[in-house]
């Protein structure tokens, strides 16, 4: 099931048309620290070079790093590693959007985190059609 799901999905990892693209025109260009492996090959109808990401797990944008994503949009020349300065030392690395996941923010009215509420104050009025 695996191999005839691939032909026709992407969620859950690349199609067998952007696998075979990959094996036969995509030069490896680099890997960032989560797995992901960037190619390039081809290009555009306007001269742009074509670049892709084979994500290493799900797909999900938010898994590129943004030096990576500079360089998958054609804003950086060169591969990061290459094209801009070494990481400052107080740099943090991005993280994974969370959203759909245990990890993901709930405030505090949010039934997850228990669902209470800060009491009202009384300084709304509700808008009614017949007030003046």
């Amino acid at each position: 099931m695996g191999v005839i799901k691939n032909i026709f999905t992407w969620w859950e990892g690349a199609t067998f048309g952007t696998w075979l693209h990959t094996r036969l025109r995509g030069t490896r260009m680099g890997e960032d620290a989560q797995g992901n492996v960037y190619y390039q090959g081809g290009s555009h109808p306007d001269g742009r070079p074509r670049r892709w990401v084979m994500y290493a797990g799900a797909n999900d944008a938010s898994r590129v790093p943004p030096e990576w994503h500079g360089w998958l949009h054609n804003t950086l020349p060169d591969v990061p590693e290459r094209a801009l300065p070494a990481a400052k030392a107080w740099e943090k690395p991005g993280n994974v959007n969370p959203t759909g996941t245990p990890a993901a923010y709930k405030p505090a009215g949010a039934p997850e985190s228990g669902g209470r509420r800060a009491a009202a104050t009384g300084d709304y009025e509700a808008w009614s059609p017949d007030a003046a």
